[in-house]
């Protein structure tokens, strides 16, 4: 019986501008160790909400979160922004890489940030990633130098240096041609398959979707099928 790394439980989320709009309508699911999970439903369902209330982002809701069975509720900012560093793993859309910094110092700086290893422990660790992802050539390339495709790759790195107890994705592949969609998704499984990561995905690409070992199907704020 695998662990439950993530859990909500009857979240509602309201929207004030000037009227209120309830924007999620009591989303009960739990994601365990290991799974590999996509959330998809049409634009403005909710599903990216919902993924910056699970990553601690967004702190407005009613309900309950759980994170490795500790409530996410009534913490400081200050508690949950080491959780997040710790914790989670997140892979945006776009990439959000510092183009002052190295491909491998923007992979070290979540590990750097954190300061639970030494500096050559984290770039030792950040070089075993970028080598797992294909791309250790590019490592002492600044990070604007790299392609888009390989830029992804860079932000996966980023994410699993702090060995998160889950990666979160906010439409990774909505960037990327139908290749290097393809390298991103093969990428993740594998790291749910290899690595046992725990992965929870929000995604519009049904080929994704179809891949993954389960599929959370969101309309209107609700989860209709999961």
């Amino acid at each position: 019986m695998s662990a439950t790394i993530l859990e909500a439980r009857h979240i509602n989320k309201y929207f004030h501008d000037p009227v209120t709009t309830q924007v999620l309508n009591d989303v009960t699911f739990s994601v365990k160790k290991g799974e590999f999970v996509s959330i998809v439903g049409k634009s403005g369902c909710g599903k990216s909400t919902l993924l910056y209330i699970l990553s601690t982002m967004d702190t407005d809701y009613e309900g309950e979160l759980l994170i490795d069975n500790e409530y996410m509720t009534n913490k400081k900012e200050s508690q949950l922004a080491r959780i997040r560093n710790e914790k989670i793993g997140f892979v945006f859309q776009f990439h959000y890489l510092l183009n002052e910094f190295t491909v491998l110092k923007n992979v070290m700086l979540p590990g750097l940030k954190l300061g639970n290893r030494s500096a050559n422990e984290v770039e030792h660790k950040a070089m075993e990633w970028l080598r797992v992802l294909g791309i250790e050539h590019v490592a002492h390339k600044m990070a604007n130098q790299v392609s888009g495709g390989e830029k992804q790759r860079v932000a996966i790195a980023r994410s699993l240096i702090n060995d998160p107890h889950i990666i979160m994705g906010d439409e990774p592949t909505g960037n990327l041609d139908k290749k290097n969609s393809e390298l991103v998704f093969n990428i993740f499984k594998e790291l749910a398959e290899e690595y046992k990561q725990t992965l929870l995905i929000v995604t519009h690409d049904p080929a994704f979707a179809e891949g993954t070992q389960r599929i959370i199907e969101m309309e209107d704020g609700k989860i209709i099928k999961q």
